[in-house]
């Protein structure tokens, strides 16, 4: 079964997760359409043109999406109770269509839970990176994960 139980989590444990994904203009503007965000830095060519990054950028909230499901399989499917939170997320580069992105995660916390016995926190540091592995995004999340059955 995909995913770890939370007893099989430890603290510098690195999937470099197999997924890869090219960012496609339909799956930017849908998303971007689909979540009411009409920026046109995401859906109108030519005022992206007019910016400084000469052409649309992939919408931020559909890269952290997909930089968490794609490290869904190797980590908590089907092991989770519940994400907790996401903090630190950065953009430190643009992500455009075409691009084919890859990810990473590093565990950077392990601890049991205080009120559910037998389950615990693992905080997650995900990173996505380009083709050209320039990091483009990253966050920290805390999920509360399941204790492996008896």
């Amino acid at each position: 079964m995909p995913g770890l139980w939370f007893s099989e989590f430890e603290e510098g444990q690195v999937f470099d997760h197999e997924w890869t994904r090219t960012m496609t203009e339909a799956d930017n503007h849908m998303f971007s359409l689909m979540t009411m965000n009409p920026q046109p830095l995401h859906i109108d060519h030519h005022k992206a043109a007019a910016t400084e990054f000469g052409k649309p950028l992939v919408n931020s909230l559909f890269s952290l999406g997909c930089l968490v499901g794609m490290t869904v399989n190797d980590t908590t499917l089907n092991t989770t109770v519940a994400n907790l939170g996401m903090e630190k997320v950065r953009f430190p580069a643009p992500l455009f269509h075409g691009d084919t992105v890859r990810c990473r995660t590093t565990v950077v916390g392990v601890r049991p839970s205080k009120s559910r016995p037998g389950q615990g926190i693992v905080t997650f540091l995900h990173e996505m990176f380009n083709q050209d592995d320039t990091l483009v995004a990253s966050c920290e999340r805390a999920a509360l994960m399941k204790a492996k059955p008896e």
